[in-house]
C-alpha cells in the first residue's frame, strides 16, 4: 500500500536544485486526440465507425477493416494487468533521475493491450482502471490505477509526478478581496497546502471578509497589486522561490459592449487588471517556477488562470469583458508553451456567470465561489489542463464542439 506523504523538511539552501527534465514528448498529429482527452480528464480511444473496433495505439486507419473513418470516443477504462516490470536503469535523462519506475501491460475489457505506468497499489493479475494524463512534457500517457481508491493513493510518487496535488505545496492566490479569492484560500487550506499566500491590494481599505481571511489555517496575507509592476516584482523577489502553485483570481467584471460605452477608461482598467496583470505575474514568477519544476516533493507545479467561458465565444451583454478574457486566454496559451520545459502545468479554468454582485441581474444557473474553488483543487489533484465549471460552461463547450457559428448567433440574440 502507498505510504502517506510526510511534510518535507526545509530545504538546505546550499543543496542544488534539480533541473527540470522532460520525458520524450513527440506525438503524431493523430495522437493528439489523446492529448485533448487527457487535458480534460476523459478516457477516449479511437473507434472505427465502420466495424466498431476499438483501436490502440493511435492509427490513421482501422487495422481490422482498413477504414479511414476512425474517431476518438469515450470507452470503458477497466482492464487486467497482464505483466509488470520495474525499470531500474534508463537511457532517458528524465527517468534516470526517478528510477525505480514501474510499467506494465494492461488488457482493456474493450480489446486493446496498453503499456502503461503503474500506480504503486496496482499489481500483476489484478483489475485496474486506466487514465490518460499529461506528463511533465505535456504529452498524453496512460497510467493504471487500482480498481477502487486505496488509502493514500494520491501520495504515490508516480501519480504525483503527473498531477499537481496541493498537499504540502505553497500556494499564491492573487486577490483576497474577492469572494472567489477567499473561497480559494479555504479550499487550498483544507486540501493540505503548506502555506497559502493571499494577495491583498490596498490593505488599509476595508472589504467583506477581511477579518475572516487571516483566521483561515495556514493563510498568510501579502501585499499584492496586479496593476503595480513594482508590487508584483517585490513579492516575487521575497516569495517567488517559495510559490509552487499560483492561482490568478483577479477579476474586473463590467457589463456593456463596445459601441454603448463612452471612452476607453473602463477598457483600460479591464486590460490593466486582467491581461497586463497576468503578464506581470508571468514575468515576475514564471522564471522561478520554471526552474523549480523538479524540486522534490513540493516542486513548482501549476499556474492557474480563472477565465470566463466567454473567452471562447463573445457574450455581447458583457462584450468588452469577454474580449479581455479572450486576450488572457491567448496569453495563457503562450505561458503554457514557455513553462512546459520546466514541467509546470498552465491550467485554464472556464466558468459561467458567478454568484457575485456583478452578475446579480443574470438568471441562474450560476456558479458559487466555493464550487469554483473546490473544482480548481480537484482538477489540480487530477492533473488536468482545461476545466469547465458549471452548467453554462459545460453547455457552451458542448455547443462549440458541435457548431461554433450557431453559438455565436444564439448568444448574440
Amino acid at each position: 500500500m502507498t505510504q502517506p506523504l510526510t511534510r518535507p523538511k526545509r530545504k538546505n539552501p546550499l543543496k542544488k536544485t534539480r533541473l527540470p527534465l522532460s520525458p520524450h514528448a513527440v506525438r503524431s498529429r493523430a495522437a493528439h486526440g489523446l492529448t485533448a482527452a487527457a487535458a480534460q480528464g476523459r478516457f477516449e480511444l479511437q473507434v472505427c465507425l465502420d466495424c466498431k473496433a476499438v483501436i490502440y495505439p493511435v492509427r490513421d486507419a482501422c487495422p481490422a477493416c482498413l477504414s479511414a473513418r476512425v474517431a476518438f470516443a469515450p470507452v470503458a477504462n477497466g482492464g487486467t494487468v497482464l505483466a509488470e516490470t520495474t525499470v531500474r536503469v534508463s537511457t532517458e535523462p528524465y527517468f534516470r533521475e526517478r528510477v525505480p519506475w514501474r510499467v506494465g501491460m494492461v488488457k482493456l475489457d474493450v480489446g486493446p493491450v496498453v503499456i502503461a505506468h503503474l500506480h504503486g497499489d496496482v499489481l500483476e493479475g489484478q483489475r485496474a482502471r486506466l487514465q490518460f494524463k499529461l506528463d511533465k512534457g505535456g504529452a498524453p500517457v496512460a497510467i493504471a490505477l487500482p480498481e477502487k481508491d486505496t488509502p493514500n493513493m494520491a501520495d504515490d510518487p508516480q501519480w504525483r509526478e503527473m498531477t499537481c496535488d496541493p498537499k504540502f505545496r505553497r500556494v499564491l492566490i492573487t486577490d483576497g478581496r474577492t469572494a472567489v479569492g477567499q473561497a480559494m484560500a479555504k479550499a487550498f487550506s483544507q486540501a493540505g497546502a503548506a502555506t497559502v499566500f493571499v494577495g491583498v491590494a490596498d490593505g488599509w481599505k476595508p472589504f467583506a471578509g477581511m477579518d475572516a481571511l487571516p483566521a483561515i489555517e495556514r493563510v498568510e496575507i501579502v501585499p499584492l497589486d496586479l496593476t503595480d509592476t513594482e508590487s508584483v516584482r517585490e513579492l516575487a523577489e521575497q516569495n517567488g522561490g517559495r510559490v509552487d502553485i499560483l492561482v490568478n483570481t483577479a477579476e474586473h467584471v463590467r457589463p456593456g459592449g463596445l459601441i454603448g460605452r463612452h471612452g476607453l477608461t473602463v477598457a483600460r482598467e479591464e486590460m490593466d487588471i486582467r491581461y497586463l496583470g497576468l503578464v506581470r505575474l508571468a514575468q515576475a514568477f514564471g522564471p522561478a517556477m520554471g526552474a523549480r519544476g523538479a524540486d522534490g516533493v513540493n516542486s513548482a507545479a501549476a499556474f492557474v488562470n480563472l477565465l470566463s467561458v466567454h473567452a471562447l465565444v463573445n457574450w455581447p451583454a458583457y462584450g468588452a469583458y469577454s474580449a479581455t478574457e479572450a486576450a488572457c486566454l491567448s496569453a495563457a496559451q503562450c505561458l503554457r508553451a514557455e513553462l512546459r520545459p520546466g514541467g509546470v502545468k498552465v491550467m485554464n479554468v472556464f466558468f459561467g456567470p458567478l454568484e457575485t454582485d456583478w452578475f446579480q441581474t443574470i438568471p441562474p444557473p450560476k456558479v458559487a465561489p466555493a464550487t469554483l474553488a473546490n473544482a480548481v483543487v480537484d482538477a489540480l489533484k487530477k492533473g488536468l489542463e482545461d476545466v469547465f465549471v458549471g452548467d453554462v460552461a459545460e453547455d457552451i463547450r458542448a455547443r462549440l464542439a458541435a457548431n461554433p457559428k450557431a453559438v455565436e448567433r444564439e448568444i448574440g440574440e
